[in-house]
C-alpha cells in the first residue's frame, strides 16, 4: 500500500497571501516517478496545477506560472507547492498525485491520489 497525505492548506487573504503545501508518501515506497499537484474548485473539474518528474523537470498551468513553485525531496518522499500572490480564483481543494510508485518489494503502484487539502483565498 502507498499513501499520500497532504498538509498546509488554510485561509489566506488575496494579494499577499502565501501558503506552502506538503505531500508525504508513506508505506511501500522505494521510488516515485512523476508527482503533481492538482486542484478542484467548487463546481469545477479537477485541473493540473503543477508536476515534477523524478529528474525534477517541472511543468505549470498557465494560471499559476510565476506564482507557484513545485519541488520535491526524494530522500524524504515529500513534495511541496510554494504558493505566492494567491488570488481568490486559487481557492480549491489541492490534491497530491503520483503517477507511478515502485515499492520496496518491487511492486508497482499506479495513479495514486491523496485526500486533498483545502485552500481558501478570501478577504
Amino acid at each position: 500500500q502507498v499513501r499520500l497525505v497532504e498538509s498546509g492548506g488554510g485561509v489566506v487573504q488575496p494579494g499577499g497571501g502565501v501558503l506552502r503545501l506538503s505531500c508525504v508518501a508513506s508505506g511501500n515506497v522505494f521510488r516515485i516517478y512523476t508527482m503533481g499537484w492538482y486542484r478542484q474548485a467548487p463546481g469545477k473539474q479537477r485541473e493540473l496545477a503543477a508536476t515534477i518528474t523524478l529528474g525534477e523537470n517541472t511543468n505549470y498551468a498557465d494560471s499559476v506560472k510565476g506564482r507557484f513553485t513545485i519541488s520535491r525531496d526524494t530522500a524524504k518522499n515529500t513534495m511541496y507547492l510554494q504558493m505566492n500572490s494567491l488570488k481568490p480564483e486559487d481557492t480549491a481543494v489541492y490534491y497530491c498525485h503520483a503517477d507511478r510508485v515502485v515499492g520496496l518489494d518491487g511492486r508497482v503502484h499506479l495513479d495514486i491520489w491523496g485526500q486533498g487539502t483545502l485552500v481558501t483565498v478570501s478577504s
